[in-house]
């Protein structure tokens, strides 16, 4: 069983079969990164705090990206300003492959969780108040201090995931899980366990002068959809992110083609 596919995206970057159980995409997630994003002032507010992150981290533009400062010898973190603990969350991390250095990782963690220590290290899932993925290595990290930490994809037999500079976080607080998607393709769950907790969008850097920027896609929450809304989503479904473009064309009042492209 591979990854599964989402709709709008695509990558020439392999990505190596997995071994979890379940690698179906979490329920609403393709429907909430087909619809709209949400405006700029909403992803301010789902952005890096910058009164939540380490000294030697500068917030800029609301939010939207942070720097490093050039400190040698430290490891520095960033936490989100909204904390999760209900529904379905996405949103995108851009960083430069570049500007990752030996120790780059992604992921959640808890109000708790420290943001900075005086070494390189993976600060990001060394404790019980953090999980990442170093997208350098391809390992995960909870209260793991590196040596033993668990290969994400599962299954690639050695062969390292290369992570594009961009890639998606997705927190699923309704099923408790943790995963990353990257071009199109979701990776399956890193993380599992997570229900009860309330958690930050967060990451651990060590390059001087990197730049990383959050996205925030949205939130869908476990409710019952109505049947119109079914039905845009098996219509989409039919048509296949290649012909999406096409809906122009169908047969049907205008206000209905708009209803299918979310406008």
């Amino acid at each position: 069983m591979g990854q599964t596919a989402l709709a709008g995206g695509s990558s020439s970057t392999p990505t190596p079969q997995a071994l979890y159980p379940d690698l179906s995409c979490p329920e609403g997630l393709e429907e909430l990164l087909s619809a709209p994003p949400p405006d700029l002032g909403a992803q301010r507010r789902h952005g890096w705090n910058p009164k939540d992150c380490s000294e030697n981290i500068e917030v800029k533009e609301g939010g939207l990206y942070f720097e490093r400062r050039p400190v040698a010898q430290s490891t520095d973190g960033a936490r989100g300003k909204r904390g999760y603990s209900r529904g379905l969350h996405a949103w995108e991390i851009s960083w430069p492959l570049e500007q990752r250095g030996t120790h780059a990782v992604v992921g959640v963690a808890t109000a708790l969780a420290p943001l900075q220590t005086d070494h390189y290290a993976a600060l990001l899932g060394s404790n019980s108040e953090s999980w990442g993925w170093d997208i350098g290595r391809g390992k995960l990290y909870h209260q793991s201090k590196g040596p033993g930490a668990p290969q994400y994809p599962a299954g690639t037999q050695g062969e390292q995931l290369e992570v594009p500079e961009r890639l998606l976080v997705v927190l699923d607080m309704e099923e408790g899980t943790l995963g990353y998607a990257i071009g199109g393709t979701y990776l399956g769950p890193a993380f599992r366990g997570l229900k009860g907790r309330t958690l930050y969008p967060a990451v651990s850097a060590v390059w001087g002068q990197c730049q990383v920027r959050i996205r925030y896609l949205g939130e869908r929450r476990a409710e019952p959809h109505s049947l119109l809304h079914l039905s845009r989503l098996c219509v989409r479904h039919t048509l296949g992110d290649t012909r999406l473009s096409q809906v122009s064309a169908l047969p049907l009042p205008p206000a209905m083609k708009r209803y299918l492209l979310y406008q």
